[in-house]
């Protein structure tokens, strides 16, 4: 018996080493595949993005009614970059985008300009990284006291996937390579690795794997079929002309892009049900290993049932949520019917509203035939 164990440690530890040797591996090959020289769109020279401070205000823009309307004129601090210390007069817009109303001591971030040795200098928001850091380290504690060791194993996955978009989805794109073939390439990357998180090397993280993949890829299957029907592309999407723009001054495929934001923005929740299946059938196999092949699929796709409503309404909510700006215009102008059902933007809402659906709707059998594939087909050759 301690033999056994001490070999199953064994066995453990080299797999860990191996992991760990093929995770720098892979970051020695996203750092070598970042040393991109990017074309520049527009002109910084002279130009940088600092931390700042105010420390004076020299005019302010509130009115009686307590209205901020217009420009402040304040004085800033710079507090990084190589200008630190400085002391420069800047501008502060409080309009909804750009600017923030100052007060003497809030710290801003200032856009600063340098040209023969004359600074010009205006406040681009409020320094809002603090804020930032403490969500994302709430976020992260949260999920660590609560869900324990897979909590961080969840962390270590949400951060791998971060890397994979960032280091390769996007210099994939960049470099010319087709955004859909470049979001298949980060899904599956990005599926196993989590699941091999969270369920280790099992039957149960094959069959989510393999359900994962089968209905993210259908996800993509239906939005191209849809967007045939609908004759929508990914040219027919916000921010277009500026999209053009870059692509005449990249390699970037932008007629791609529409189609690959469906692939990722689906991988959150198809992965979310085909593990759950393939966890909830090698729980009943757990507790009833009499249980065959097709007793062990219906139980999943009872399940799948349950979660298919659920899922494909949370997905339509998000991606309703997301347009909320154009559907508030649609109600305030009164739109008529026809003009509506024939929107662009309706037409590509519904197209990443739906084919995202039906990837989850049919990963259900898929990872339920899988698992219960896996986990009863043991079970017959047992009996046999």
């Amino acid at each position: 018996m301690k033999e056994q164990l001490k070999h199953t440690g064994t066995k453990t530890l080299i797999g860990r080493g191996c992991l760990i040797v093929l995770g720098i591996l892979f970051l020695l090959f996203l750092y070598r595949y970042n040393q991109i020289d990017k074309v520049t769109l527009y002109e910084t020279g002279g130009r940088n993005f600092v931390k700042a401070k105010v420390t004076k205000i020299i005019t302010d823009n509130e009115k009686q009614s307590g209205v901020y309307i217009g420009d402040q004129t304040v004085q800033v601090k710079v507090m990084s970059g190589k200008w630190k210390g400085k002391v420069l007069e800047a501008t502060s817009s409080s309009s909804y985008l750009f600017g923030t109303h100052c007060t003497v001591g809030k710290r801003v971030i200032a856009l600063v300009s340098e040209s023969e040795g004359e600074f010009a200098a205006s406040v681009y928001s409020a320094d809002r990284e603090l804020a930032v850091y403490l969500m994302l380290a709430v976020f992260v504690l949260a999920l660590i006291v609560i869900g324990g060791k897979q909590g961080l194993y969840s962390v270590i996955g949400l951060a791998f996937t971060v890397i994979c978009i960032l280091y390769l989805f996007l210099p994939m794109i960049y470099r010319g390579h087709s955004p859909v073939v470049s979001a298949v390439l980060v899904v599956a990357l990005t599926t196993v690795a989590t699941m091999y998180l969270v369920g280790g090397i099992s039957k149960k993280t094959l069959a989510a794997i393999v359900g994962t993949i089968s209905g993210v890829l259908i996800s993509a299957i239906f939005a191209g079929i849809f967007g045939k029907m609908t004759e929508i592309t990914g040219y027919n999407v916000s921010d277009i002309e500026d999209l053009v723009y870059v692509q005449d001054q990249t390699n970037i495929q932008i007629g791609g892009l529409l189609f690959a934001g469906i692939l990722i923005a689906s991988l959150g929740a198809v992965m979310d049900v085909a593990m759950s299946i393939s966890s909830t059938i090698e729980e009943i196999s757990v507790q009833n290993p009499e249980l065959h092949v097709r007793e062990l699929f219906l139980s999943g796709m009872r399940v799948g049932k349950d979660m298919m409503g659920t899922m494909s309404n949370t997905l339509i909510l998000a991606f309703a949520g997301g347009s909320i700006n154009t559907l508030v215009f649609i109600y305030a102008y009164n739109y008529e019917y026809l003009q509506v059902i024939n929107m662009y933007s309706v037409g590509v809402e519904l197209i990443q509203g739906i084919a995202s659906s039906m990837g989850v709707i049919l990963t259900v059998p898929i990872a339920s035939l899988m698992a219960a594939w896996g986990y009863g087909k043991k079970q017959v050759a047992q009996r046999k």
